[in-house]
């Protein structure tokens, strides 16, 4: 069983396209804090029930540093810069672990790269995992991104200082600002999704014979051949479902005269991932008052996207999205008080209807760079090379009596993946149709 394996080195194995700009990043997060070792692990797998595991997902702050991908990786910067990405390495035939090991055993998961082969890949010098804890006994500060790996969290105790939380702080806040590498990933993802938006269109027809469900694994099916795989669980909601904001059961009907708000995303094989929402009449056309409370929301969304451009407030586009949905509200006689009084802080009554904000950043994470300090992003202000998405909507419970019988149970939501440019900004998901009109045109077309 040992002997006879060929040699299967791969020698020239070509450098990792992003690999110069993963070296600019880390000497970035290394001029924030030098003189401290940084310690940012990749986490390892997820069990899901008894001895199933979820497929593997590095955490996206190590793979925005490597490019790597492998699960249990951890990278090290030194108090002087140099980097050590430490790795478990391809099975070696001598030893058990690729006959038996069911999580590492080559025989039974597959390949991995070697340490050599990693070096070459990621330009960064690497060792084995198993000399990890060694080095994190050195005497040396030490920051390390907690809550993703807790062997990592074991072998280097927190403090009460609070520099591990400013450690990922900061780690955040340097991606907040996407770079070419990026920008390109991005619109992969949201090509990708379009296409995926074209597939749902098609399968029509064949989920009115099931459910949500059909629909989710159709636009899944695009997501696994196009990129690694959605890049969060797709929110596939007909009728009152569409209401309910991170509906992912997708176990409803598909039924002609309802509508379909489809929330999703595929992630590339760079864990990159679009964001992108239509709402879609399941019969091709849609109603007058669909149409009508589509087109509010729409409204809603171009008035958000002329706020956008760099040094407006980050929150300037959703106060502008609010202003035309509450006084959409009170035309249609549902607010109890003027879209102006409703407006005031002090009340706050149209969040009944609207639900939650208007847009986030995007780009390896959904909703991208959640822990960058707050200056910095929700009261900071835009700057080009951020990709945010822009999303006001209308949410109509089915039990909700106060608003009039024939609004209730709809949910209205058209989101679109924006990149913030030095004049302004460009619209990444503009293939897909905004207006009522160019929803059902393209629709037909599809379909056709």
């Amino acid at each position: 069983m040992r002997t006879g394996w060929a040699d299967t080195e791969q020698a020239d194995l070509p450098a990792d396209p992003v690999a110069p700009y993963t070296r600019a990043r880390r000497e970035r997060l290394h001029t924030l804090f030098a003189g401290h070792r940084l310690v940012v692990p990749a986490g390892g797998d997820v069990r899901r029930s008894n001895d199933t595991d979820f497929r593997f997902r590095p955490h996206s702050g190590y793979t925005w540093l490597t490019a790597d991908q492998s699960s249990d990786g951890v990278l090290v910067i030194a108090p002087d810069g140099s980097a050590t990405l430490f790795l478990r390495p391809r099975s070696d035939r001598k030893d058990d672990e690729f006959y038996r090991d069911r999580r590492y055993g080559e025989l039974w998961n597959g390949r991995r790269l070697t340490l050599l082969e990693s070096a070459r890949r990621y330009g960064i010098p690497t060792r084995h995992i198993a000399e990890l804890e060694h080095e994190l006994r050195l005497a040396a500060p030490t920051l390390v991104l907690r809550d993703v790996d807790p062997r990592v969290d074991r072998l280097v105790p927190a403090n009460d200082s609070g520099a591990d939380a400013e450690f990922a702080a900061a780690l955040d806040e340097l991606r907040l600002v996407k770079d070419d590498w990026e920008i390109a990933q991005l619109e992969h993802a949201v090509a990708a999704t379009t296409r995926g938006f074209e597939d749902v269109v098609r399968a029509l027809p064949q989920a009115r014979g099931t459910s949500e469900r059909y629909l989710e694994g159709v636009f899944w099916l695009r997501a696994r051949v196009e990129g690694n795989d959605v890049g969060y669980h797709s929110i596939v909601a007909a009728g009152a479902h569409a209401a309910t904001l991170h509906w992912t059961s997708n176990d409803g009907p598909v039924r002609d005269g309802d509508l379909l708000l489809l929330d999703a995303g595929v992630e590339t094989r760079t864990l990159y991932t679009a964001d992108i929402t239509r709402v879609l009449p399941i019969s091709g056309r849609f109603t007058p008052l669909q149409r009508d409370l589509y087109e509010l929301c729409r409204q809603a969304n171009d008035v958000a996207l002329a706020c956008l451009r760099p040094g407006a407030p980050f929150r300037a586009f959703h106060r502008a999205a609010m202003a035309v949905l509450a006084q959409g509200l009170e035309d249609l006689g549902v607010l109890p008080c003027t879209a102006a009084e409703a407006l005031e802080e002090e009340s706050g009554v149209h969040r009944r209807w609207t639900l939650c904000g208007s847009g986030h950043m995007l780009g390896l994470d959904v909703h991208d760079c959640a822990a960058a300090p707050a200056d910095r992003y929700l009261d900071g202000v835009l700057e080009p090379g951020h990709v945010l998405t822009v999303e006001p909507g209308l949410y109509f419970q089915p039990d909700d009596e106060l608003i009039p019988a024939e609004l209730r149970g709809m949910g209205f939501r058209i989101e679109e993946d924006i990149l913030i440019t030095e004049d302004g900004y460009r619209i990444l998901s503009a293939d897909l149709p905004r207006t009522a009109a160019d929803v059902e045109n393209w629709m037909h077309r599809v379909a056709s």
